[in-house]
C-alpha cells in the first residue's frame, strides 16, 4: 500500500494536475511561485528526512523531497524533464517501500510487532547479512533516488537541473542542496539498516 501511493496515487495527482494545466499557469505569470514553492518543497522535505529514524518516514519526506524537484521544474519551464522524474521516481519509490516493507517483517520477527520498534532504524544493522535479495534490490532503488550515474534516477534529476540552470540559477542552487542531502539522507539510512551489526537484540523502545 504504501509503495503504491508513494509512488503513483499521490505523486500523480498534483504533479500531473499542474502539467496538464501548464499553459494557465504559464498565461497567468505563475510560473515563478511555482518554481519557488517546488524548491522550497524539495530542500525543506530533505532536511526533515535527515533527522528521522522511522524507515518508512525517511522514504516519506523523501517522497514530498522529490515531490519539489517536479514541481520546480515545471515552474522553470521543464515540462518534460518533470514528466520523466514523474515516471522514474514512480519505479525507484515503489522499489524502496516494497523493500522497507520487507525490512520491516523481517525486524518483526526479532524485536516483536510494536511498529515504533520494528520500523526504528536504530533496532536495525547489518540486515544485508540476513536480507541479501531484500539489500541488493534497494541498493539499486537507494542508487536511483541518490542520481548515481547510470541510473534512472541519474537521468531524470540530471534534466530538472539543467533546465532550472538555464532558467533560474537560484532554484538550481536550492535543488542542488537538495540532491546532495538526498544521497546524504539515504546513505543514512543505507548504513544504519544494512551495515554494521544487529542491534534488535536490545530494540529501544518506543518513548511516549
Amino acid at each position: 500500500v504504501s509503495a503504491l501511493i508513494h509512488a503513483a496515487t499521490m505523486v500523480s495527482a498534483g504533479v500531473f494536475l499542474t502539467a496538464r494545466t501548464f499553459p494557465i499557469f504559464e498565461a497567468g505569470d505563475a510560473l515563478p511561485v511555482v518554481a519557488g514553492i517546488g524548491a522550497f518543497t524539495a530542500l525543506f522535505a530533505a532536511l526533515i528526512a535527515l533527522a528521522q529514524f522511522d524507515i518508512k518516514r525517511i522514504l516519506a519526506y523523501s517522497t514530498l523531497s522529490q515531490l519539489g524537484f517536479m514541481v520546480a521544474a515545471l515552474g522553470v519551464g521543464g515540462w518534460v524533464a518533470a514528466m520523466f522524474h514523474l515516471l522514474t521516481h514512480a519505479f525507484f519509490k515503489a522499489l524502496l517501500f516494497l523493500g522497507s516493507g520487507s525490512v520491516i517483517h523481517g525486524m518483526e520477527g526479532a524485536v516483536g510487532h510494536d511498529s515504533n520498534t520494528a520500523q526504528d532504524i536504530r533496532n536495525m544493522g547489518g540486515m544485508r547479512r540476513f536480507m541479501p535479495l531484500t539489500f541488493f534490490t534497494y541498493m539499486a532503488g537507494f542508487l536511483a533516488l541518490s542520481g548515481f550515474p547510470g541510473f534512472a534516477g541519474f537521468w531524470s534529476k540530471d534534466e530538472i537541473l539543467a533546465d532550472s540552470f538555464r532558467n533560474n540559477t537560484l532554484v538550481w542552487a536550492v535543488l542542488t542542496v537538495a540532491s546532495l542531502l538526498t544521497a546524504f539522507y539515504m546513505t543514512r539510512q543505507v548504513m544504519i539498516v544494512f551495515f554494521g551489526s544487529f542491534r534488535g537484540h536490545h530494540p529501544r523502545k518506543p518513548q511516549y
